[in-house]
């Protein structure tokens, strides 16, 4: 199952540059690396992202984490993926841009 971290342009320039990934200000700040599943990133995107361009949407494979991925309740009541170590580049199945159509993030999965 492929779950899902939005990024900042610039959040996946480091990525790819640094090779890991530590998070971002709130992943460091909460303690785990946000994640979403294919159902709940365009409500992520939409609440914690409104208008915001340049964003990129990273693929990663939930099997590959183990026990360092956790399912906790968050908005909604409902299960969200949290990761808990941080994330080499080369675990990134891959990346795409979220562009912006009338104001809404558009999210390519296939």
């Amino acid at each position: 199952m492929l779950i899902y971290k939005i990024l900042t342009g610039d959040q996946w320039a480091a990525w790819q540059s640094d090779g890991t990934f530590t998070g971002a200000p709130i992943d460091l700040a909460d303690g785990y690396i946000h994640t979403s599943t294919a159902q709940q990133a365009q409500a992520t995107a939409d609440k914690h992202f409104a208008g915001q361009d340049g964003l990129i949407l990273a693929a990663l494979e939930a099997d590959s984490f183990g026990d360092d991925l956790k399912w906790e309740v968050s908005r909604g009541d409902a299960l969200f993926p949290h990761i808990f170590r941080d994330i080499p580049v080369k675990e990134v199945v891959w990346a795409r841009p979220m562009p912006l159509v009338d104001g809404k993030h558009c999210l390519d999965f296939a």
